[in-house]
C-alpha cells in the first residue's frame, strides 16, 4: 500500500517562496464557501441522509425548533419545490434591528445567555450564516408584534434590506433559500430522508405539528411513537416509556441480533451518539444486572435490546459543527455530570418499572439468559475467528485500508463521511477499484467467489465462514456498530446475473445480522454503466491516444439512457456492453467511485416486511417461489443491444 501514498518532495518545498504576501485572511463568507465540509460536513447531491443539503434544512430548522421549546410556536411549516426551501415558524421572530446580523454575522446569536434559549441545539452563532453562504438565494423576514424586517443575500452578499413595515402577519421567522448548484452538484431533495427528520423532530417535541408540501407530522407520545416506527420486528414485551425533566428514554427488545439505539440531545439526532448514549447504556446495564441479581456481562443484558433517549443539556458540546456526537460531560455550568443525570434517573425509574410490572422482567431475563447460553457456546469459536481475521487484515490479503475512518477520535468530519468501503467480487473488480481509488478515504474488501445464504443460520456459522468473519472484523462491527470503520458501505459488483446474486447474499447478511448498519443509512450499492455509446467519428480524430472527447463519450447505466445516446451520435454511435467490472479499465473507473458516483441506499422499513422477503426468496426453494421466477423471467437479446 505504501506504494500509493501521495510523496512530496521536501526539497522542492523548501525552494519554494513563502512572505508575507503568503498569508490572507478570509472573510467569514468566502472562508464558508472555500471550506465548506467544516461547517456542513459532506456535500453530496442529496443521495445520502447526511449530504450537506439536509444540514442546511436542519440548521433552519433547528432554529424553528429552538423557538417550540422555549414555548413559543406551535407549528413550523416546510415547502420544499423545485431545490429552494421555505422554513416558516410562528415563535417570537428575529429581534427586529438584528435581522441581517444574525444571517450574515459569525457568532452572532441569542443563544449565548441560556436565559433566553435555555436548552438549544445551535449555540456557537453559525448554522444560519453556513446556509446563507453556500445559497445563491437567502431570504430571511421577521414578523414582530405588527411589524416586519426583510433581508435578501446571495452567496452571503446582502443584496436588498427593506425598512421595517407594518403587517398583520402572526409572529414568527421565515427563511427561504436555494443551495448554490456550483456546490451541491445537481442536488435533488428527496422525501425518503425529509420525511424521518420532520418526524424525529415531532417525536423529541409532542404537541408539535410539521406541515411538510402539505402534509402533517404530529406526534403524541414522543419517543414510544419513535420506536414504534422504526422497529421492523415485534418487540418480546410492551416498551418501557419513562419521562421525566429533561429526560425521556424508550426501551424493549426483540429477537435480532446486536444492539439498535436512538439518541437525542436538544432535540438534535446524535447519529454517532456520545457520552449521554454511553451513560444511558452503561445505566440500563447496570440497573438490570442489579435488579436480577446475577453477574450478567452487560453484552448478553443489551443484545437485542432496541432503545431510544433524548435529554435536554444547558449548553451543550458537541465534537463539530455537525453536532452528530456530544462530548457534553455535564449537564449545565451547574448541573451534575450527564453520567451521574441519566444513571440516577435509570437506576430509580426502570427498577421501580420492573418491580411494578414482574412479567416484563420475567421476559428480560430469559432473553439475557438465552443471549449468554448463546456467547459461552460460541466462546471458543469466536476467540479463534478474531484472531485468525487480525492476522489476515494484518497481512492485507482480503483489505486494502484507506487512511481516514469513520471511528478516529481525531480528524476531518468531511472525510471521515466519505470513509467507504467497497465489497467487490474477484480480483478483477478489486484491481480496477484499487488502482484508480482515494487511499485516503476508499477501502477495498475482495470476496472470493459467491458467499454463504446466511438466512436462518446461526452466528457460529457466521464466525466459522472466512468471508463472513473477515468482512465483520474489517468493518469492526463484530460487538455493534459503535465501532464502524467506514461511513459508507458499498457493495460492488457485476451487473449480470452472478453479480446480482452476490448483491442479495450480502444484503441477506446485513440484514439478518447487522439490521442497524442498514437502518442507520451506511450500505449501499454502486451503480456501474451497463454500456460505453462513443462517437466513432470523434474518437478517430482524437488521434492515437483513441479516445474519444470527454463530451463525446456517453456512459449508460439503463436501456433508456443507452437509446438516448444513441440517438445523440447516430450513425456515429460505438456501443460497448459492459458485463463485468473487471472489464471496465482503470481510467474509466475513476469516473464511476469519484464524486459523481452513483449509488443506492439499501434501506430497511416497518412495512418492507422483511422477514417474509427473505423467507420467499432466499430460504427453501419452494414451487411458490419456482413459479415466481419464471413467471418474471426476462432474457436478454443480446441482438438489441448491438444496434
Amino acid at each position: 500500500m505504501s506504494e500509493e501514498l501521495d510523496t512530496v518532495e521536501p526539497r522542492a518545498v523548501a525552494a519554494a517562496d513563502y512572505s508575507e504576501d503568503d498569508i490572507r485572511t478570509l472573510d467569514w463568507k468566502e472562508h464558508i464557501r472555500r471550506r465548506p465540509g467544516m461547517y456542513i460536513g459532506k456535500l453530496g447531491d442529496g443521495t445520502n441522509s447526511d449530504d450537506g443539503i439536509y444540514v442546511l434544512l436542519k440548521e433552519v430548522l433547528d432554529n424553528a425548533i429552538d423557538e417550540y421549546m422555549m414555548g413559543f410556536g406551535k407549528q413550523i411549516d416546510v415547502t420544499i419545490e423545485d431545490g429552494s426551501v421555505v422554513v416558516r415558524d410562528y415563535g417570537r421572530g428575529v429581534p427586529l434591528g438584528k435581522v441581517v446580523d444574525v444571517a450574515s454575522k459569525m457568532n452572532t446569536g441569542g443563544k449565548y445567555d441560556s436565559k433566553a434559549f435555555k436548552k438549544s441545539v445551535g449555540l456557537n452563532g453559525v448554522g444560519i450564516k453556513a446556509v446563507n453562504a453556500l445559497s445563491v438565494f437567502f431570504e430571511i423576514e421577521s414578523v414582530r408584534d405588527g411589524e416586519l424586517k426583510r433581508a435578501v443575500f446571495s452567496m452571503g452578499e446582502l443584496k436588498e434590506e427593506s425598512p421595517v413595515v407594518p403587517t398583520d402577519r402572526p409572529n414568527g421567522t421565515l427563511v427561504r433559500f436555494t443551495p448554490d448548484a456550483s456546490i451541491f452538484r445537481e442536488y435533488l431533495y428527496r422525501d425518503e430522508f425529509i420525511e424521518p427528520l420532520l418526524k424525529n423532530y415531532t417525536f423529541l417535541n409532542t404537541g408539535l405539528t410539521i406541515i411538510y408540501n402539505g402534509r402533517r407530522f404530529f406526534s403524541r407520545h414522543g419517543l414510544l411513537d419513535l420506536l414504534r416506527e422504526n422497529m421492523t420486528k415485534e418487540p418480546l414485551y410492551p416498551i418501557i416509556h419513562l419521562k421525566g425533566q429533561d429526560i425521556e428514554v424508550a426501551i424493549t427488545h426483540a429477537n435480532q441480533y446486536g444492539e439498535e439505539y436512538y439518541s437525542f440531545v436538544n432535540g438534535q439526532h446524535t447519529t454517532q451518539g456520545g457520552t449521554h448514549l454511553s451513560a444511558f447504556k452503561e445505566a440500563v446495564s447496570r440497573t438490570l444486572k442489579d435488579f436480577f441479581g446475577r453477574n450478567f456481562e452487560y453484552s448478553d443484558i443489551r443484545n437485542g435490546i432496541i432503545a431510544a433517549v433524548a435529554v435536554k443539556v444547558e449548553e451543550p458540546v458537541f465534537e463539530s459543527q455537525t453536532k452528530t456526537k456530544l462530548g457534553s460531560r455535564d449537564m449545565g455550568p451547574e448541573g451534575p455530570t450527564v453520567a451521574k443525570f441519566i444513571g440516577d434517573f435509570i437506576k430509580k425509574e426502570l427498577d421501580n418499572y420492573l418491580h411494578r410490572n414482574l412479567e416484563v422482567a420475567d421476559i428480560i431475563l430469559k432473553k439475557v439468559q438465552e443471549s449468554e447460553r448463546d456467547r459461552k457456546a460460541m466462546a471458543g469459536i469466536t476467540k479463534k475467528a478474531r484472531e485468525k481475521a487480525k492476522q489476515v487484515n494484518l497481512h492485507n490479503k482480503k483489505l486494502l485500508d484507506c487512511r481516514v475512518h469513520l471511528n478516529d477520535a481525531k480528524g476531518d468530519d468531511a472525510l471521515k463521511l466519505a470513509s467507504s468501503i467497497f465489497i467487490t467480487e474477484g480480483d478483477s473488480a478489486a484491481g480496477s477499484i484499487t488502482k484508480i481509488r482515494n487511499v485516503a478515504t476508499q477501502a477495498v474488501f475482495s470476496l472470493r467467489g459467491k458467499p454463504l445464504n446466511t438466512f436462518g443460520v446461526t452466528q457460529k456459522v457466521l464466525y466459522e465462514n472466512d468471508e463472513f468473519n473477515l468482512l465483520q472484523a474489517a468493518l469492526n462491527i463484530e460487538e455493534g456498530i459503535d465501532g464502524l470503520r467506514y461511513n459508507n458501505v458499498i457493495i460492488a459488483t457485476d451487473a449480470d446475473v452472478d453479480g446480482m446474486h452476490i448483491r442479495l447474499l450480502m444484503i441477506t447478511f446485513f440484514l439478518q445480522f447487522f439490521p442497524d448498519l442498514i437502518k442507520k443509512g451506511h450500505v449501499y450499492v454502486l451503480q456501474t454503466p451497463l454500456f460505453r455509446v462513443r462517437n466513432k467519428k470523434t474518437s478517430k480524430r482524437s488521434g492515437s491516444r483513441g479516445k474519444a472527447l470527454q463530451d463525446d463519450t456517453v456512459y449508460c447505466y439503463s436501456d433508456e439512457e443507452r437509446i438516448a445516446a444513441i440517438n445523440r451520435f447516430g450513425a456515429n454511435a460505438e456501443i460497448t456492453r459492459f458485463k463485468g467490472l473487471g472489464e471496465i479499465s482503470p481510467e474509466e473507473f475513476r469516473n464511476f467511485i469519484g464524486p459523481d458516483m452513483r449509488v443506492d441506499r439499501v434501506t430497511l422499513r416497518k412495512e418492507d416486511a422483511v422477514a417474509e422477503l427473505l423467507e420467499f426468496y432466499m430460504g427453501k426453494n419452494t414451487m411458490e417461489r419456482q413459479t415466481f421466477i419464471i413467471d418474471n423471467l426476462v432474457v436478454e437479446d443480446d441482438k438489441d443491444i448491438a444496434l
